[in-house]
């Protein structure tokens, strides 16, 4: 188990619009680009083999908060591109940008703020599954989806609420509110916001959740 005082000072940052990644869960990504190919073989040296996630703010600006992922799964293609899995271990807050000669950022993280993130699997004891799920195949039937359903209906909260909040086609500015939502239950609270609101604003394109 990792705790506080296990987590590296400095960070390599990989700003990716759009991805999500939550303490506990795991994200796939598809690394090739020079710069990101030598921040994984990097990593990959170190202790904690940590990567952080933080999503673009504007040109030329990251989000404040982000989370820490280590490298949990790794392959290498015939033309050296890596597929790789990231679990999610923590965010964090960025401070300060650490100059050197390396291709990509890195960041001074302070992570105290999210201590609870190293804790166990959050509750959510007012989760109305039911409701939830109702509420989610009107999403799910308004944009075309397909999903396992009987999985959605066994899965915990901490892994539903997550994963949906990981894999549902929303805005990236809508994933930075998931990711900085305090607790499982505010998260929760803030995807049925997301959905209630794209429900009454239109179309969006067809996709499925594997």
């Amino acid at each position: 188990m990792t705790i506080l005082t296990d987590l590296p000072e400095t960070l390599p940052v990989f700003p990716l619009s759009g991805a999500l990644l939550l303490p506990r869960a795991r994200l796939p990504l598809h690394i090739f680009e020079p710069r990101y190919l030598a921040m994984l073989d990097d990593c990959l040296k170190t202790p904690g083999r940590l990567i952080g996630m933080v999503q673009p703010s504007g040109e030329s600006r990251l989000s404040a908060i982000g989370c820490a992922g280590r490298v949990t799964g790794f392959s290498e293609t015939e033309d050296r591109r890596y597929m790789i899995t990231l679990t999610g271990i923590s965010r964090f807050r960025l401070r300060e940008e650490v100059e050197g000669f390396t291709p990509y950022l890195r960041f001074t993280a302070d992570w105290q703020p999210f201590a609870r993130d190293l804790g166990p699997e959050e509750q959510d004891p007012g989760f109305d599954r039911e409701a939830f799920l109702a509420l989610l195949g009107r999403f799910f039937q308004s944009r075309h989806l397909g999903t396992d359903w009987m999985a959605l209906k066994d899965a915990a909260p901490e892994m539903l609420i997550n994963a949906l909040s990981m894999l549902l086609p929303l805005p990236p500015e809508d994933k930075q509110a998931l990711l900085e939502a305090p607790s499982l239950v505010t998260r929760r609270e803030t995807l049925v916001t997301l959905i209630e609101f794209a429900l009454r604003g239109g179309g969006a394109p067809d996709e499925v959740l594997q």
